[in-house]
């Protein structure tokens, strides 16, 4: 991008003389300041002359230059295009939207810089230098665009990466759930059948018994044995004393 700043030199009219020379004596230091590179000393002396007059066409184009000079682009921006509006001169006006569109350009705004320029061209068709920058500002708006269009596919591939992740980590967490899950189940139904084991085990087996029960019932069914064997002899007994001898004839 080409940069072409030129201090206008402007004849002051329409104004009381003490003003004008105020006014030109402020511009006067401004260039000189500006010349040695102090350019914010220069803003200062540009911005106080344009205070006395607003429609000084010099110091308020000047006064752009000192600020693009300290990259203040967008402020540089709006002095040049008051200088472009306020011009009678089209060799002005046409050198006014070419820095303005230069503040634009620094400021990444292609589309509005390619506007300026043209601008500019219509001023003055033969000037190189604006139609080199409105060719260049076309070249970088488009590579802009494209960037954006990446950038924004990029974005989308992101989001679509983050929206996988997300949902295999939730598979993932929700197949670890059921696998708990059967565990959980799995080991009671253990427990149950272990229970039920144990209840069927319990109902199978005879009842257990000590030895001093056993032997007490030992004993009991011997007595009730003795009782039932001395009532049969006791039964035989008497059976035997009532039988009758037979009779003589």
């Amino acid at each position: 991008m080409k940069h072409n700043f030129l201090t206008i030199v402007i004849l002051l009219s329409g104004l009381g003389m003490l003003q004008a020379q105020s006014e030109r004596s402020l511009v006067r230091h401004g260039n000189k300041l500006y010349q040695e590179g102090d350019f914010s000393g220069a803003e200062v002396n540009y911005s106080k002359a344009t205070d006395l007059n607003p429609q000084s066409e010099k110091a308020t184009f000047n006064l752009g230059n000192a600020r693009y000079q300290q990259k203040n682009y967008e402020g540089a921006r709006e002095q040049f295009e008051k200088t472009a509006a306020m011009s009678r001169n089209p060799k002005i006006e046409s050198q006014a939207w070419y820095n303005a569109g230069n503040s634009l350009m620094s400021q990444e705004k292609y589309a509005e810089s390619i506007e300026n320029y043209k601008k500019a061209l219509r001023l003055n068709p033969s000037d190189d230098d604006a139609r080199y920058n409105l060719e260049y500002a076309r070249w970088k708006l488009k590579q802009q665009q494209e960037q954006q269009k990446q950038d924004q596919q990029n974005q989308k591939n992101d989001q679509k990466d983050q929206k996988e992740q997300k949902d295999q980590k939730q598979d993932q967490q929700d197949k670890q759930q059921d696998q708990q899950n059967q565990q959980q189940q799995q080991q009671q139904q253990n427990h149950q059948e272990q229970q039920n084991d144990r209840n069927q085990q319990s109902a199978q087996q005879p009842q257990q018994i000590s030895k001093e029960e056993a032997e007490r019932m030992l004993q009991a069914l011997s007595a009730e044995e003795k009782k039932t064997l001395q009532k049969l002899n006791e039964q035989k007994v008497k059976a035997a004393s009532a039988v009758k001898s037979e009779k003589d004839w």
